[in-house]
């Protein structure tokens, strides 16, 4: 049966979109009271224990771990928040919040030709065309010079922030191919392995952190909270009510809100590159997802 998405699906869908899309400015304001490893660690940390409850609550188990999933679970979980929260965190004390926000819209780039490697996704002309489109985008966002000698730190941080979404991308593949496990579940791991990674490394490289000003500390439970248990809860209830491909919709605002609210709430200004950057990204993403996007489309005018 057709699922068709309905009002609250909608809602959903944007809520989910600012969410997400401002976690790159809430990163922010959590740096300037805590390192990018505690950032990284504490918004893992709680998050694994906000998922861990909500398991809990939701009545669901942990699978039973053969070799071969618990291998998965450690690769998807250093590969889907370890990594890249840490280089997030790292690369955002160099590089505006909106320019994070737009590394993320390259993601769907690098994963259409690793899922034509390593899964069973075919790699048509249409979608090589639109990860040239997208790369062409990528270069733009970094801007010319960025390898040069004396481009300093933000040259790297750039780096890091497209090395997360990479991270991200080949998560996103180890995920496809890993057993069967219940999506809250699945989270809640992820992110319990995640913590086991970022906190003996937070308390070699910054300590144990104590409570700063009231804005990071307030930012840290926001990472770990919001963006973590809040919006996994919804996720799980769109997809059940108007499946996964409608869920990827939310992919496509990400950026826009984080560049809109980088401006807005940080003052962040936006040169002209970034622009044209998520448009060639963007457009990249509709060349090489054309035959989807209509699908999605063609299925989404809201139920009454």
């Amino acid at each position: 049966m057709t699922m068709r998405p309905t009002t609250a699906d909608w809602l959903s869908i944007l809520l989910l979109g600012l969410i997400w899309g401002g976690t790159f400015a809430v990163v922010r304001l959590a740096l300037d009271g805590y390192g990018p490893v505690t950032v990284a660690c504490t918004r893992t940390t709680l998050g694994a224990v906000a998922m861990l409850g909500l398991m809990r609550v939701m009545g669901r188990r942990v699978p039973r771990l053969t070799p071969r999933l618990a291998g998965y679970l450690v690769a998807i979980g250093a590969l889907s928040t370890a990594l890249p929260f840490l280089l997030l965190s790292w690369g955002q004390q160099y590089v505006p919040s909106a320019f994070a926000g737009i590394s993320m819209a390259a993601l769907p780039l690098f994963v259409l030709p690793l899922a034509a490697i390593f899964s069973d996704e075919p790699f048509h002309w249409r979608a090589a065309a639109g990860v040239g489109m997208g790369f062409a985008g990528a270069l733009v966002l970094i801007g010319p010079g960025v390898l040069a000698p004396g481009a300093g730190l933000s040259a790297w941080g750039q780096l890091a922030c497209l090395a997360a979404a990479l991270s991200y991308a080949v998560a996103s593949i180890l995920t496809r191919r890993c057993p069967p496990v219940d999506g809250v579940v699945l989270t809640a791991l992820s992110l319990t392995v995640g913590a086991v990674i970022l906190v003996p490394v937070m308390l070699v490289t910054e300590g144990v952190p104590g409570w700063t000003d009231a804005v990071p500390g307030a930012a840290l439970l926001f990472l770990g909270l919001l963006p973590t248990a809040l919006a996994a809860l919804i996720r799980v209830t769109v997809i059940r009510s108007a499946g996964s491909v409608f869920m990827t919709l939310v992919n496509y605002q990400v950026p826009v809100w984080s560049m809109a609210i980088g401006a807005l709430a940080l003052n962040e200004a936006l040169p002209w590159r970034f622009f044209v950057a998520l448009a060639l990204i963007l457009l990249g993403l509709g060349i090489g997802q054309g035959r989807n996007l209509r699908a999605r489309f063609a299925r989404a005018a809201p139920a009454g």
